[in-house]
């Protein structure tokens, strides 16, 4: 039994640094050839902010190929772009749990050490969602950062008299706001 201890931490470290979340893959441009393993890449990912109904955020970033990346020992560029649309006829939220930022994206870039992240900020006073991409590492980060901006007012305006709000609700631009109780 001690002797598959190191595997199963291994394979723990593996799942952990892995994967983006729930992404959808666009797409990808190779931009440096590598004779073995994959190529050096950009790629671009979807993910729908899962606290925000009707909002997809699109994210690119480079991928490190080569052989490193088959044994998963690459370390990515930090490198990224970030932008985020409205993707329904209408955006809904509730004010409370999106106020303070959040998290929305995480992705290993690295072995153990780097991370790729998105982070939600909220504007109430203009009903504005601003989202940052950046690298952070245990022991230096990197300043290279994206973000963009997405506005209740962006889209088309509900028309108040078609939608059914609840007491609580308030429509705004394209946006019913589930206000915070007081």
């Amino acid at each position: 039994m001690k002797k598959f201890i190191p595997i199963i931490l291994m394979s723990a470290l593996l799942a952990a640094c892995g994967g983006g979340g729930d992404t959808d893959k666009i797409g990808e441009a190779s931009t440096v050839f590598n004779m073995l393993g994959k190529n050096d890449r950009i790629e671009i990912h979807a993910f729908d902010d899962p606290q925000i109904q009707g909002v997809t955020c699109y994210i690119s970033y480079a991928k490190k190929g080569g052989l490193k990346e088959t044994v998963n020992l690459e370390e990515d560029a930090s490198d990224a772009s970030v932008s985020c649309v409205q993707t329904a006829p209408q955006i809904s939220f509730n004010e409370a749990e999106i106020a303070k930022p959040q998290k929305i994206f995480k992705k290993g870039s690295s072995f153990i050490f780097k991370t790729l992240q998105v982070m939600r900020y909220y504007d109430p006073a203009r009903k504005v969602f601003s989202y940052m991409v950046y690298s952070d590492k245990v022991i230096q980060g990197s300043p290279k950062n994206s973000m963009d901006a997405f506005s209740c007012y962006t889209g088309a305006p509900l028309d108040a008299a078609k939608v059914s709000v609840q007491p609580n609700q308030q429509i705004h631009g394209s946006c019913i706001v589930t206000l915070a109780q007081k």
